[in-house]
């Protein structure tokens, strides 16, 4: 698929590119995003050139991950980013927001941004947001982007030699007001029928 942008009132979100990597590079050495990620430690030039020069491209050329850079439209500035990945039969999203960019709401508003793309042009039916057990502030962006926390994946990580519990939530096009392609049954009484 041929990589697209969108904007919102106050952000660009556009494929990530080779001109990022001074960001991107500069951004990951934040210890927030080296704690929640699964991005080499310590992060490197080489691994900012190889995600855009390698991983980018192939993830809108495979459609198996849209990566986008986010700016600020005034100042032009990276102030995030976020992407929408598929694995084992569903999609999910994921993001991070560059240290001084943080409480802003530009991480919520680029998933918004994204997520309705996705359900609208896309025809993504469910993104699921997962994060490690105990990352509030991904929560807080889930949370206020409209998704449902769904659970704990027990020992469904491993970091550093060590198993890590998984919370998972999801965002369905409904939730933000917009049709499924397919019908929807949801179970009404938690019970299987």
């Amino acid at each position: 698929m041929e990589p697209v942008s969108l904007t919102t009132r106050r952000l660009l979100l556009r494929p990530h590119d080779a001109g990022d990597e001074d960001a991107v590079l500069a951004a990951c050495q934040d210890a927030g995003i080296q704690r929640w990620t699964n991005f080499p430690v310590p992060y490197e030039r080489q691994h900012a050139a190889s995600y855009l020069r390698e991983l980018v491209p192939r993830g809108w050329h495979d459609e198996t991950t849209y990566h986008f850079a986010v700016e600020d439209r005034e100042s032009g500035a990276l102030v995030a980013s976020v992407n929408a990945h598929r694995y084992a039969g569903t999609w999910g999203i994921g993001y991070w927001t560059v240290a001084e960019h943080r409480g802003r709401g530009y991480a919520t508003e680029a998933v918004l941004a994204l997520a309705t793309w996705a359900f609208t042009e896309r025809g993504i039916q469910r993104l699921e947001w997962r994060a490690e057990a105990g990352n509030r502030a991904s929560w807080a962006v889930a949370e206020k982007a409209g998704f449902v926390r769904e659970g704990t994946l027990r020992a469904a990580r491993t970091r550093g030699n060590i198993l890590r519990d998984i919370w998972i939530g999801a965002l369905l096009p409904a939730d933000l007001g917009l049709p499924f392609a397919l019908p929807y049954r949801p179970v009404r009484s938690g019970l299987p029928e």
